[in-house]
């Protein structure tokens, strides 16, 4: 089980519950336990403070008892949790407890009612809506009495009573005053003294044409509020008065471009709906539009067109006409910028659809075009499958559209092509020629959509080759054109790239200086691909990071920050100092003259024995946290040249920066019908975070209990090693199938090489070896823009010492 998949309601009586399903909490002190520690926000709360909060007069055995409810608890939270396991949502730190919890209805609240300040009325109304729905009762129902919780309850029901009047002048501002008047009526009979509810209320009857009833609300008001409270009222009701007598044009409801829009479209549809055939080829096509910009608005719009258009293409192909067939499969030109289908039976449909159109379809000239964009089709539809076919389908599309000289079809072909272009690791170079091609092409032609395809391919592409100045260029654009022309599903991918930076380099990026024009500085992660103007005297194979130092010789990794002068072979960290010795991997903060083939880990000291491991602050071998021999690896000692951790040091673990960043996308990626993104993204991201610079820590960094969803089968031999052993391990591997063609896969090649490294298994090993050697000098997976296992250069040093 996911901790992620626990949600906490306090907003009425507190209640804990899975995927649905309520958990038995016992009796009240194991709820007041639980509401203490959501009150404290993931904060640590001492014991001696929860003995307090609980009791008047504790007991001797407040302690203990404390102690048996935080138990069970745990037992009721986590009920897959194997026995001895740490526990990852009510967790013990220092001289207390802290709940790391991420899902509270009270933390939803307050996020819906910020967001929506920042919206235009109609979006704003519903989120409030949505937000106020939340309320089972008052906050903390069963506490209200309790100290420790009175000043949050005092907070939360302030807020509510505003998100009540923030609503209603929505309601306002969007000339929906009529819809505003029952809700503000309501909540004046239990809060008389809101003179802000008044006001709105008056307004809105006065919007409604009630002059008189606006009058007599705002007389009602004064005597209220001069009877129960004893003074008048204050100058906007005042005010308010004066310009309803006045009949003041400035009461008037503002004009609604939204209202407008809302009218335009309503009337178009009543008379195409008159005049239009119901089964004409026509409004099959016009359907089809539709479901374009359905497709990239958000809010489920994705996987409803997915649906439909399924629904459009089976009627196409009921009329027999390949021609039209052809012009409602290729109308619907969505860009993409995911290798793993969301759908992959209706993917497997939608190409069986294109080809039989495209055997039917007149060789002819005319038809060139509509057999593009069935080629194209094929492309973006078989992603991730390693077909020829449609890398041929691809390469095809893209010559007939350039002999076209046609661009809209040109960017709809290279968006295939891009789908065609991860049949194996290391292309990153390749896709981020065709990014720059239609960043471009697009903005040359007013091709909103495919310009922001253009900028997520560079986020990625430039992610891999570690160039995370010119990524964040790249994202900020993609952010601005989505702002601009109503794209939410782009925030998707500019906030994974932010989490996958934080995870890399410890940073969310900002855009420093010029735009990027192909000719980059940046940071170079390879002597063999260090791009234009990369750093001085940097050695074959080595990786320079941000910061990394010069002069580091052939084959070295100078991590974030690493020093200079780093010996053949050997892996600076983050902070890393300088003059390692052949094969040293000196961790973030690691000391110098570390000998060769030992790895100072994280703040290690110096000095270290041949192979030995200096863990955090420690002296050393066998020091520290990351003693010899690693977790669940029969006694083997990390090799020389092992991986170099690829951030600085920022945690990935639970409650860590770069997990909540991740599992802030994850909640981005809710609802927004891609499953092919999201479903065991959030895991896989976070195992790679943990694995990047520690390749023998794959049963620490694994979660037995995550949703892995596809990538299932390439975490089953960390899986099988953590419940049944080596041999268990070793089966798995042996039957392992390739990753799949898609951003992800030199990201699970690294998981493999994890489990062989830990287990000694050769022949994975050799195979691993050959699979990530072609995306040398790049980070593993951050290809995708979402993730990364850290430099490549590291995993293949780590292989190449385990196979010598």
């Amino acid at each position: 089980m996911s901790i992620d998949q626990v949600a906490f309601g306090v907003l009425g009586p507190v209640t804990a519950e899975r995927a649905g399903l309520p958990l038995a909490l016992k009796g009240p002190r194991h709820r007041a336990v639980l509401a203490r520690l959501i009150v404290a926000r993931r904060r640590v709360v001492p014991v001696a403070r929860l003995v307090a909060d609980l009791w008047t007069e504790p007991p001797p055995s407040a302690v203990g008892a404390v102690r048996t409810f935080v138990g069970d608890l745990r037992r009721a939270l986590e009920p897959d949790r194997p026995p001895r396991a740490p526990a990852r949502l009510l967790v013990t730190d220092g001289p207390g407890y802290a709940l790391r919890a991420e899902a509270v209805d009270a933390w939803r609240f307050e996020r819906a009612v910020g967001a929506a300040g920042q919206q235009e009325p109609v979006r704003a109304g519903q989120l409030l809506t949505e937000a106020l729905e939340l309320w089972r009762g008052p906050a903390y129902a069963e506490f209200a009495d309790e100290e420790w919780c009175g000043g949050e309850r005092a907070r939360l029901a302030e807020l509510r009573l505003r998100a009540v009047e923030q609503r209603a002048e929505a309601l306002l501002a969007a000339d929906r005053a009529a819809e505003a008047v029952p809700d503000l009526d309501a909540h004046l009979v239990g809060y008389p003294w809101r003179e802000e509810a008044w006001r709105l209320l008056a307004l809105a009857l006065y919007r409604t044409g009630r002059q008189g009833d606006a009058l007599a609300v705002l007389r009602r008001a004064r005597a209220t509020l001069a009877g129960q409270l004893g003074v008048d009222p204050g100058r906007a009701l005042r005010r308010l008065e004066a310009d309803v007598l006045a009949q003041d044009p400035g009461l008037d409801a503002p004009a609604v471009p939204e209202a407008a829009a809302a009218r335009v479209w309503s009337r178009a549809a009543e008379v195409y709906d008159r005049t239009v055939a119901a089964g004409s080829r026509a409004r099959l096509e016009s359907a089809v539009g539709l479901l374009r910009t359905l497709a990239v608005t958000g809010s489920g719009g994705l996987a409803a067109a997915r649906e439909h258009r399924l629904a459009a293409i089976t009627a196409a192909e009921e009329f027999g006409d390949p021609e039209l067939t052809a012009r409602v499969i290729g109308a619907y030109d969505v860009p993409a910028i995911w290798t793993r289908s969301d759908d992959e039976s209706g993917a497997r449909r939608i190409v069986g659809a294109a080809e039989r159109a495209l055997a039917r379809l007149p060789a002819t000239p005319a038809h060139d075009a509509a057999r593009c964009r069935l080629l194209a089709t094929v492309a973006l539809e078989s992603r991730g499958t390693r077909s020829d076919r449609a890398v041929a389908a691809a390469a095809e599309a893209e010559h007939l559209a350039r002999r076209l000289d046609d661009p809209a079809l040109l960017a709809f072909a290279l968006n295939g092509v891009f789908m065609q272009s991860c049949t194996r690791t290391g292309l990153a170079p390749r896709r981020d020629a065709v990014g720059t091609e239609l960043v471009a092409l697009a903005a040359r032609h007013g091709l909103v959509t495919y310009e922001v395809l253009g900028h997520l391919i560079r986020v990625q592409t430039r992610s891999a080759l570690a160039d995370f100045p010119a990524a964040d260029e790249h994202a900020e654009a993609a952010d601005r054109l989505a702002d601009r022309h109503e794209l939410p599903l782009v925030r998707v991918f500019t906030e994974g790239y932010r989490a996958l930076r934080l995870a890399a380099t410890g940073e969310t990026g900002q855009a420093r200086g010029r735009a990027d024009s192909g000719g980059e500085r940046r940071l170079p992660v390879s002597g063999r691909r260090a791009g234009p103007d990369g750093g001085r005297d940097v050695g074959r194979g080595e990786v320079a990071g941000p910061g990394g130092g010069p002069d580091a010789s052939g084959g070295a990794v100078a991590g974030w920050g690493g020093g200079r002068d780093v010996g053949r072979g050997e892996v600076a960290g983050p902070g890393g100092g300088r003059d390692v010795g052949r094969g040293g991997a000196a961790g973030p903060g690691g000391g110098p003259d570390a000998s060769g083939g030992e790895a100072a880990g994280w703040g290690g000291g110096r000095d270290s024995g041949r192979r030995g491991v200096a863990g955090r602050g420690g002296r050393g071998p066998g020091s520290g946290a990351e003693a010899a021999t690693a977790r669940g690896t029969g006694g083997r000692t990390p090799v020389a040249g092992s991986l170099a951790p690829c951030g600085t040091g920022t945690p990935a673990d639970p409650g860590g920066p770069v997990e909540a960043a991740y599992r802030a996308v994850g909640r981005l990626l809710d609802g927004g019908g891609m499953p092919g993104v999201r479903d065991g993204l959030l895991p896989l991201a976070l195992l790679c975070a943990r694995l990047a610079g520690r390749p023998y820590r794959i049963l620490e960094a694994v979660d037995p209990a995550a949703d892995w969803g596809p990538y299932l089968p390439w975490i089953r031999p960390a899986l099988a090693l953590a419940e049944d052993g080596e041999e268990a391990a070793r089966d798995v591997l042996r039957g392992l199938p390739e990753p799949p063609a898609d951003l992800v896969q030199e990201a699970l090649w690294c998981v493999t090489a994890a489990v062989a490294l830990a287990i000694g298994d050769r022949p994975t090993l050799h195979r691993c070896l050959v699979r990530l050697r072609p995306a040398a000098g790049q980070l593993a997976g951050a290809g995708s823009g979402l993730l990364t296992a850290g430099p490549v250069d590291g995993w293949l040093a780590a292989i190449e010492e385990a196979l010598r």
